[in-house]
């Protein structure tokens, strides 16, 4: 089913007696398959982009390429950088605007500037009755009722299936620089990326590669660069010797990778990425003693390689969430992809999907049942 108008979507959902497995471009794809493939990339195209009001609406099916070939040709960007998890899952496809603002996908620069959700001003979306709802507009402002854009943004499409999504954009930077301090354990790794980013001077990226070294970024007009990053310098001083590369090429390459946990592709176990507390970061790979691994937000954010089966969430010794992004199927069909819920979360999630998604239509399987 491959619907290309809103009205077509509600049509087909209204009429659907089994689970649907929503996709949009096909990048994200985790686990087993629900049932039948309801595929939104029919619903394509901007359907506004003002570059002055800094906002662009487009619909779901939207590829993220498209979307970001026209903003940069007006010096603009999607401030979150999504993620392009293609080579790390497996996948092919494009990636679309649906499929990022369903998963919340945000890259490195969530810590500075905030996630996806943060981005989006507006949503169109059909629930599982095959009905039509809006919420939000153009322009971010408070308002009093539900709001269903943040509430859509992570759902995975269990709660709606949506037809088009407003975000504001932001100007691109005239400058990034990276700074780079090897031969540190994670330990003192994440004491380098707190002390970076408790300081004034406004770091958009502190990632660790556990065989590698701490990489923080800074942007913004060259000279605030240059001048942020040999005052930080200073600041680091204690953590070793520091590299700076400002090599434009080389800091988008270095963050790309980053960013879509490149280390990963072809890497043998289970890919799990895991969201804790930065502090709590040197811990968890203490306790669960990875093959590989990357910190990502400081350290907020753990990517890392199990063998195939191993239950991460048994062996953590901290609070934290652990998503199992890719493994077998054996594996799939015993673990849960999310973490699971305490009771009272669980509560309110199973009320949401059973007041938007009445008949368990949509994704039914992706969010509960298993440990």
């Amino acid at each position: 089913m491959k619907p290309t108008s809103e009205l077509e979507l509600a049509e087909l959902i209204a009429d659907a007696k089994t689970p649907l497995q929503i996709k949009g471009g096909g990048t994200r794809l985790m686990g087993l398959p629900d049932g039948n493939v309801l595929d939104t990339s029919g619903l394509c195209g901007i359907t506004l982009y003002e570059p002055g009001a800094l906002t662009l609406v487009a619909q779901a099916g939207t590829p993220i390429a498209e979307i970001e070939t026209a903003l940069a040709a007006e010096n603009q960007r999607l401030a979150f950088e999504p993620a392009d998890l293609r080579d790390v899952l497996g996948t092919s496809g494009t990636s679309t605007l649906g499929g990022v603002a369903a998963s919340n996908a945000s890259g490195p620069r969530r810590i500075s500037a905030g996630a996806c959700r943060d981005f989006m001003l507006g949503v169109r979306f059909v629930d599982g009755l095959g009905d039509v709802v809006k919420n939000g507009g153009r322009v971010m402002k408070n308002v009093t009722g539900y709001d269903l854009v943040k509430l859509m943004s992570g759902a995975h499409g269990t709660l709606g299936v949506l037809s088009e999504v407003s975000i504001k954009v932001l100007p691109s930077v005239e400058m990034q620089l990276c700074l780079r301090i090897k031969g540190l354990d994670p330990l003192r790794a994440v004491a380098a990326m707190s002390a970076a980013l408790g300081s004034p001077f406004e770091v958009s990226g502190a990632a660790y590669d556990v065989n590698g070294a701490v990489s923080l970024r800074l942007e913004g007009f060259e000279a605030s660069v240059r001048y942020r990053a040999a005052q930080l310098v200073g600041v680091l001083a204690e953590f070793g010797p520091i590299e700076a590369l400002d090599d434009q090429d080389l800091c988008t390459q270095i963050w790309c990778d980053i960013r879509d946990a490149r280390r990963f592709k072809n890497t043998q176990g289970d890919l799990w990425r895991i969201s804790v507390k930065p502090s709590d970061a040197p811990n968890v790979l203490s306790a669960l003693n990875p093959s590989q691994a990357q910190l990502d937000w400081g350290g907020g954010l753990i990517w890392l390689t199990m063998p195939s089966g191993t239950d991460v969430r048994a062996k953590m010794t901290v609070a934290g969430h652990a998503t199992l992004m890719r493994a077998s199927a054996e594996t799939f069909s015993t673990r849960a992809r999310f973490h699971p819920e305490p009771a009272p979360i669980a509560k309110l999630s199973a009320d949401l999907r059973a007041r938007f998604d009445p008949k368990a239509l949509l994704n039914p399987s992706l969010m509960g049942g298993l440990s």
